[in-house]
């Protein structure tokens, strides 16, 4: 018999009984298979972590690897851009199981005249892509408004998030 326990915020565990499967668990594994760039708006506390979580381990049991990013980790108050750029490469590294196969201290410095969005973007293509053996990676970033509090602007990170998606389907077609 399940012990169904309640619970107020936060995501439910993967194996959590409560867990309602949704259209939306569905919609977003396939889009994501398919190679779709998505995008989950929805109210607070509507389950939009859970539904992260739930298709992230589904993808994990396919043997695709993922990493999940929550910016209320980075910070958003007194924080610097390369900070905060360097918290996400902090985030990805521990989320691939990386973080003892590179010295990000000498990684990082040694870009230190590039901006922290461009060390974010050699991050991805010589280390991330390099590194990971799965046909696809995916990562998921939750929490997003959170980057309204910083003192600098973000525009770029998202513009460099487009910019991966739309370079992967370059290099999947010249390939």
């Amino acid at each position: 018999m399940n012990k169904y326990e309640y619970q107020i915020g936060g995501s439910l565990k993967v194996d959590a009984p409560s867990y309602v499967e949704r259209q939306a668990d569905f919609e977003l594994y396939n889009a994501l298979i398919k190679g779709e760039f998505c995008y989950v708006f929805s109210s607070r506390q509507m389950g939009k972590s859970s539904l992260r979580l739930q298709t992230r381990h589904r993808l994990e049991q396919a043997g695709y690897s993922c990493a999940s990013i929550d910016m209320t980790r980075i910070g958003n108050g007194n924080i610097t851009p390369a900070q905060w750029y360097k918290g996400i490469v902090v985030d990805l590294l521990r989320s691939f199981n990386l973080f003892s196969k590179v010295n990000l201290k000498v990684w990082w410095s040694e870009r230190e005249d590039l901006s922290a969005l461009q060390r974010l973007s050699q991050f991805v293509e010589d280390i991330l892509l390099v590194k990971l053996k799965t046909e696809k990676i995916f990562i998921f970033i939750d929490e997003i408004d959170s980057v309204l509090g910083l003192n600098f602007p973000v525009v770029d990170f998202f513009t460099l998030i487009r910019s991966c998606y739309n370079q992967r389907k370059i290099q999947n077609i010249t390939a």
